[in-house]
């Protein structure tokens, strides 16, 4: 059982690296102008969707991973696009750490969650799928601005 968590630990890390180089990757490909860019009225700008990313990491990643109650608020922030990519590398480094420093015995201890009770491993797998969602949105405001994506990578 401790071989199967472990494995699932380098696995998801494996993915995890990959995923944030894919989404700053993208960060960087938007020209600072277009930061503040949202397509409708009630949508996130593009940086408001980058700052919710962040914020949905730290808060798993801090509170359910480590234990530690998150109360940071980042919706009163106006980063720069470099001040951005700082808080997007540096929060998925703090993420990856959280994921690093978690013992394999842990992997399946449960935590309760808004939606229920969930095993640490879910929560992981939240942060990935929450990441994806809304980096999929980034892309969609990047075709709209004619901004080239970069490749994708998903393993």
């Amino acid at each position: 059982m401790i071989q199967a968590q472990s494995d699932y630990k380098s696995n998801f890390l494996k993915k995890w690296d990959n995923a944030a180089a894919y989404t700053i990757e993208c960060a960087e490909a938007m020209p600072e102008d277009k930061y503040d860019y949202k397509p409708t009225p009630e949508s996130r700008t593009f940086k408001g969707q980058l700052l919710h990313m962040v914020s949905n990491m730290m808060w798993l990643s801090t509170e359910y991973l480590e234990g530690v109650a998150y109360h940071e608020n980042l919706k009163e922030i106006d980063p720069s696009k470099d001040q951005m990519l700082t808080i997007l590398r540096e929060t998925f480094k703090l993420s990856r750490q959280a994921v690093e420093d978690l013992p394999d015995h842990k992997m399946r201890d449960v935590v309760n969650f808004f939606a229920g009770p969930m095993e640490i491993q879910q929560i992981m797998m939240l942060m990935t799928d929450h990441m994806t969602h809304h980096r999929g949105q980034i892309l969609v405001y990047m075709r709209m601005n004619d901004v080239k994506a970069p490749k994708y990578r998903g393993w």
